[in-house]
């Protein structure tokens, strides 16, 4: 069970008092497209909310000098784009120099799943074996089709789908997930050598070898847009700061639900917005390791 007192048992890495925000880790967000160019800016303030040192953020060009504005503390790099406003093939190149300098990489928010897999799998190939990596949303569709691209990480890949997304991942019905979440998530877990974070009112994260934690800590006022791309940002900057992919998700997933709780009881159940779980996150792990 993923509660405070496992959290404080498994704690994060803390960064000594000497360390400059390099230790800490690079972030890369790679997604967005014309219409939904929020998704990126959500998942780059979450991973600096939850401590990374450095984050940069890639999207379609018409998007990314509002990012540089809105997100002051990024640098962000403009991909190649299509008529249509989606990141175009062999956009990765723009990216591909900078891999080597990032600690984690998060992939997917804000994008279609059309050419996010063949974007997702030039990036990896291209990676060294190291750093985490977080996949969710768009980049999610294909990946069954191409666990080689996800093994050759050795358990540092991290995936994040809701019921609907594992549907489609494994090929089943969308009930048939929502009734077993856990079958489906060690079934991914096992297929892919992933990291499987099963997103639900009660969410399972899964670990290749199909150990598995569960976190009931859930809101209800979570399920909200933008809630899953703030989830994803969160667990990218854990990841970023040195902890393991089963520690950084179980932290992500429980950090987030928190936030959710904290809004609740000074906004009301419904209405909050996902942005605005953002900033409750650095208080949560201050009181998780206060404590």
């Amino acid at each position: 069970m993923i509660d405070a007192a496992w959290l404080r048992a498994h704690p994060l890495p803390i960064p000594a008092e000497d360390e400059d925000k390099t230790a800490r880790g690079t972030v890369q967000v790679v997604g967005g497209c014309a219409e939904v160019p929020g998704a990126v800016l959500l998942a780059g303030e979450g991973a600096l909310r939850a401590g990374a040192g450095k984050l940069r953020l890639a999207s379609v060009r018409s998007v990314a000098p509002h990012l540089a504005i809105a997100v002051p503390e990024a640098l962000v790099i403009a991909l190649d784009e299509t008529e249509e406003g989606l990141i175009a093939p062999g956009a990765e190149r723009a990216l591909l120099s900078r891999l080597s300098r990032c600690a984690a990489l998060l992939v997917g928010p804000g994008m279609p799943e059309d050419g996010a897999a063949d974007l997702l799998e030039a990036l990896l190939r291209h990676m060294e074996p190291g750093p985490g990596v977080v996949i969710d949303a768009g980049a999610l569709g294909d990946l069954a089709a191409r666990p080689d691209i996800l093994r050759r990480h050795h358990g540092r890949c991290v995936i994040t789908p809701h019921a609907g997304e594992m549907a489609r991942l494994l090929g089943m019905e969308r009930d048939a997930v929502s009734a077993d979440p856990l079958a489906a998530g060690r079934r991914a877990a096992e297929m892919l050598g992933v990291v499987v974070a099963m997103k639900g009112a009660r969410t399972w994260v899964v670990a290749p070898d199909g150990e598995a934690l569960l976190c009931t800590h859930g809101h209800v006022g979570l399920a909200t847009s933008g809630s899953g791309d703030t989830l994803g940002g969160i667990l990218t900057g854990l990841l970023a700061r040195g902890a393991d992919p089963v520690r950084a998700t179980a932290w992500a997933v429980w950090l987030h639900a928190e936030a959710g709780h904290r809004l609740a009881r000074r906004m009301g159940t419904l209405g909050f917005l996902a942005r605005e779980l953002l900033a409750e996150i650095p208080a949560i792990m201050a009181d998780l390791s206060a404590g």
